[in-house]
């Protein structure tokens, strides 16, 4: 076993990001580079073991990258689709969690709240994975400074500016930033700032590993100079009632070609996906050459064998 996969099984569920120190996020990467160069060397990895997919949303990278991984790794996956009918709707989430516990080994879940992961976690003796709440969606956010750490090598003092609604994204975006002494800058409209709790979690962490959290208005200010831009939707899974409303409050918060030639001329950007070319980022930036989005999206399978592999073994 290698000394990240020690480090890190101290922790067996992984609900917001913030349970790793920064020296367990960098031996996470470092096993993380080993296991997409050397696949073959994690096959049975995990053989033997089953793994539940619980979706309350629906998803395309997540649910692939995850059966993917569990079936790269020699395990296997059942999926639950809870899309039309909430987890706790036919009975409690703790007696769904202690069931689980007795069949499989391991619990993937892809919820609307937050706590319905933490009942998870609380109530099952196996590790429970958070593939995206409405605080947190840390699985992303791996990949993503992953992807950022093979593109410009060292993801300390690295700056990335988020444009947009401060959701669960962003939050995890501040919180695994933080930890890997990044630079992270968000510029959100007024009353759209990212959760208070959230933020100075990151700035103490920041403190340690010398990154620095900022959070401004401006996307210009934000963007001045950084080597990553990142947005997302601006109506989240559960808030299309309130897109229209959001369109109007966002407008000046578009990363297009405009904003982006404010970043430094090495910039790349990027995207959780799914998109609305138009609205958060223009089509000519998305679609551009320096836009990393599919990388990214490679790069969740990557990270989450190597989480998976980390958890379980």
């Amino acid at each position: 076993m290698s000394a990240a996969t020690t480090t890190l099984a101290l922790k067996r569920d992984f609900l917001t990001g913030t349970e790793w120190s920064p020296k367990q996020l960098r031996d996470f990467f470092r096993l993380a580079v080993e296991m997409k160069a050397h696949p073959e060397r994690y096959r049975s990895s995990l053989a033997g073991s089953v793994f539940v997919l619980i979706f309350e949303k629906p998803s395309l990278r997540t649910r692939v990258t995850f059966e993917t991984g569990i079936a790269n790794l020699g395990g296997s996956s059942i999926f639950l689709d809870h899309t039309s009918a909430r987890l706790s709707e036919r009975e409690p989430v703790r007696d769904i969690a202690r069931n689980l516990e007795r069949w499989v080994q391991g619990i993937v879940a892809r919820v609307f709240a937050q706590e319905t992961l933490e009942e998870l976690a609380a109530n099952a003796g196996i590790p429970v994975i958070n593939a995206l709440s409405d605080k947190y969606h840390p699985c992303q956010a791996l990949a993503d400074f992953f992807t950022l750490e093979e593109r410009f090598g060292n993801l300390r003092g690295l700056k990335l500016a988020y444009v947009g609604d401060g959701n669960n994204m962003c939050h995890s975006l501040l919180a695994i930033g933080a930890r890997a002494g990044a630079h992270v800058r968000v510029a959100t409209p007024a009353g759209y700032e990212p959760d208070a709790g959230v933020v100075a979690e990151a700035k103490r962490v920041a403190k340690e590993t010398k990154g620095k959290i900022e959070i401004l208005r401006s996307p210009e200010e934000a963007v001045a100079g950084v080597q990553a831009v990142y947005t997302d939707v601006w109506a989240s899974m559960g808030q299309e009632s309130e897109a229209a409303e959001r369109e109007k409050i966002f407008a000046g918060y578009q990363v297009n070609e405009a904003l982006f030639a404010h970043a430094a001329a090495d910039a790349v950007f990027l995207h959780c996906l799914p998109a609305h070319r138009g609205l958060e980022v223009s089509t000519g930036v998305i679609d551009s050459p320096r836009s990393i989005i599919y990388d990214q999206a490679e790069n969740r399978l990557h990270v989450q064998k190597t989480l998976l592999h980390t958890l379980l073994t």
